[in-house]
């Protein structure tokens, strides 16, 4: 049996490389399909689209946002100066005879040629820093998993028990004695009493109750919610991706509870119906949250 998951989580995953820090996070809401919106700094675009494909592979709906923030220390700039090219060109410009009215080469003429003084600034190894972020986007997307199965599995007690509840009602609805030709008879004959009917014909009163019962029959509403019902404890059942699949069948029960409320003909079917209702639109809210 696959788990049911939720489309809300959030997670984390931080690390060191070097003298660089980092941290991934990711949070993820309700959405109709899946979309992953990735947020790196400039020149880690490789290490987003590595995190961008791990979660395309691991979820099925709802919308993600990626960030990833990388912290760099002021950057370490190191001086050296070629001693040989420097000694090699002092050498050279004593050999030069020097001509009338030019002044005679100095340490900071010489030190502006190129190559004799170079600037190196250390950087961070961008091989090892790559492969941790790759291996930090893999952690996230493993710790987002669990936390939507653990919300998940809340769900599917929370839904699992408005199921029940839609079933006890519609059971209910059953075994309501308000359905019955008799009980419809005898309200026809108390309401043409009270209007001042006297000697019906009992035949025309059985017709005319037999009628009534017929528009108020809620026997199709009753049986196809049973099948829903049957149909919603299958797939809590199997699990996985099943939340457009429940979303759909909160809309068949809400018609079938709104139709049932409109055919009600005794004040305690329609308690029920409203009932129903209720509890079908607390399903419908809980489903919206289901992968």
């Amino acid at each position: 049996m696959a788990q049911i998951a939720s489309m809300t989580g959030f997670a984390r995953s931080a690390g060191t490389t070097g003298s660089v820090q980092w941290a991934w996070e990711v949070r993820s809401v309700n959405g109709r399909g899946l979309d992953v919106r990735v947020r790196v700094p400039a020149g880690q675009d490789g290490a987003g689209e590595i995190a961008r494909a791990a979660l395309q592979k691991a979820l099925a709906r709802g919308q993600c946002q990626l960030t990833l923030t990388v912290t760099k220390p002021e950057t370490s700039t190191r001086v050296r100066i070629n001693e040989t090219l420097l000694a090699s060109l002092a050498q050279a410009v004593a050999r030069v005879p020097i001509p009338a009215g030019v002044a005679p080469a100095t340490l900071d003429g010489l030190l502006g040629v190129r190559g004799v003084v170079e600037i190196e600034d250390e950087a961070p190894e961008t091989g090892a820093l790559a492969q941790d972020l790759a291996a930090g986007a893999v952690r996230l997307v493993a710790d987002l998993v669990a936390a939507r199965r653990a919300e998940g599995r809340q769900l599917e007690q929370v839904v699992t028990a408005q199921v029940d509840r839609i079933a006890a009602l519609t059971q209910a609805a059953d075994d309501n004695p308000a359905r019955r030709p008799a009980a419809v008879r005898a309200r026809l004959e108390a309401a043409v009493a009270a209007l001042g009917g006297r000697g019906l014909d009992p035949d025309r009163l059985h017709q005319e109750a037999m009628l009534l019962a017929g528009k108020a029959d809620v026997r199709e509403e009753l049986d196809r919610l049973r099948a829903h019902i049957a149909g919603a404890r299958e797939l809590l059942a199997a699990g996985g991706a099943i939340g457009r699949r429940l979303d759909f069948l909160a809309q068949e029960f809400g018609r079938e509870a709104n139709t049932l409320g409109a055919k009600a003909n005794d004040i305690s079917l329609s308690r029920i119906g409203l009932d129903l209702k209720a509890v079908v639109e607390q399903f419908r809210e809980q489903v919206q949250n289901i992968e």
